[in-house]
């Protein structure tokens, strides 16, 4: 039996090998201030030497590293619930593989656990296109009203925005007590596992500096959008509704469940779909209507969702209501006017 510790890291890890992207990630857990923790990394079935750069930092820092092989790509929701199922830490913690953490990220999480008596403490972020621990653009993904003792109006703006996963470190034993885990098989997996893990928590508390570098690159997987892509962010919606109501969440916080559906399932993935992928169908397009009207026949009048989708967006989606060939030609013919307008602005 594994000895318990303090913090356990978790990094899904598929086919990061090439530009020592996923060395750079190693070497900024290993070098962590904190003392008494374990990182779990967990090769999805790598194409690539993913799996041997794991196994050396195993073999060079054995009282830190563990690795974990899946012999099929369960992509990373996946991944993570193998790491959870092996972590021995009170605290746990995830990183992506291509990003990295500050020297004393988990230091300053931990000791801000231990101040505040909170169960989830987050921090911000920073956005880099290179290699470096200097901070580039900070984004403040969690708001101070967001912040403190979670009463069912923060566990309400917790649904609604919960921001990143992998920028917070959550008490083990609440994910154990709730038998909380992430959707396999999918991209989008936080979409689902965000909100639904936030109102297991009693107290949340965030220190106000960005600890967490996230790397935006060309290939990382969420920057290439295609219809595979659309379609898990719309099942990660299905199964946030899902897991909701299996929980008794449901009827508590059905106007905040019914705009965070609506919202993945449709209006983001709408127009996502149609801005990013090559040749969108408009059948793709009818689908995505029925989906939301199905299951939610009056989410335009939800007042999330008069509030926080825009009104072109908005105006756009009650056309399509009306007519999905109108809403098909507004939308590509508003799309040729901004294109001509470039042009002519960089002419």
């Amino acid at each position: 039996m594994t000895d318990a510790k303090r913090l356990s890291v978790i990094v899904p890890v598929y086919n990061m090998a090439a530009e020592g992207k996923l060395n750079f990630c190693m070497d900024s857990l290993v070098r962590q201030t904190v003392e008494d923790y374990e990182i779990l990394a967990v090769d999805d079935a790598s194409t690539d030497h993913s799996l041997e750069i794991l196994r050396q930092y195993e073999r060079r820092y054995p009282d830190k590293v563990r690795v974990f092989h899946c012999a099929v790509n369960r992509r990373q929701g996946g991944a993570k619930n193998e790491g959870l199922r092996h972590a021995a830490g009170e605290w746990i913690g995830f990183v992506d593989s291509d990003d990295w953490v500050a020297p004393d990220c988990y230091e300053k999480l931990l000791r801000k656990a231990e101040e505040t008596g909170a169960d989830l403490v987050g921090c911000d972020y920073s956005l880099v296109t290179e290699h470096t621990f200097r901070v580039g653009k900070v984004v403040q993904n969690n708001a101070p009203e967001q912040t403190g003792i979670l009463d069912e109006e923060k566990h309400r703006r917790l649904l609604m925005r919960p921001g990143s996963m992998v920028i917070k470190i959550y008490r083990h034993r609440v994910i154990r007590e709730n038998r909380l885990a992430f959707p396999e098989g999918i991209f989008y997996e936080d979409n689902c596992a965000g909100p639904v893990w936030s109102l297991y928590f009693t107290r949340f508390e965030r220190v106000e500096e960005p600890l967490y570098y996230y790397y935006q690159h060309s290939v990382s997987t969420v920057h290439q959008i295609t219809e595979e892509k659309c379609r898990d962010r719309m099942r990660a919606a299905a199964l946030l509704y899902e897991e909701c109501r299996e929980r008794g969440f449901l009827a508590e916080y059905e106007p905040e469940i019914e705009y965070r559906y609506t919202e993945l399932y449709y209006v983001i993935t709408l127009f996502s779909y149609l801005s990013g992928v090559k040749r969108p169908r408009l059948s793709f397009v009818r689908e995505l209507r029925r989906g939301a009207v199905e299951r939610f026949p009056a989410f335009e009048r939800n007042p999330y969702y008069r509030e926080l989708t825009g009104e072109e967006e908005q105006e756009l989606i009650a056309l399509q209501g009306r007519s999905d060939l109108l809403f098909w030609l507004a939308y590509h013919g508003k799309w040729a006017i901004r294109r001509l307008r470039g042009r002519l602005r960089r002419g």
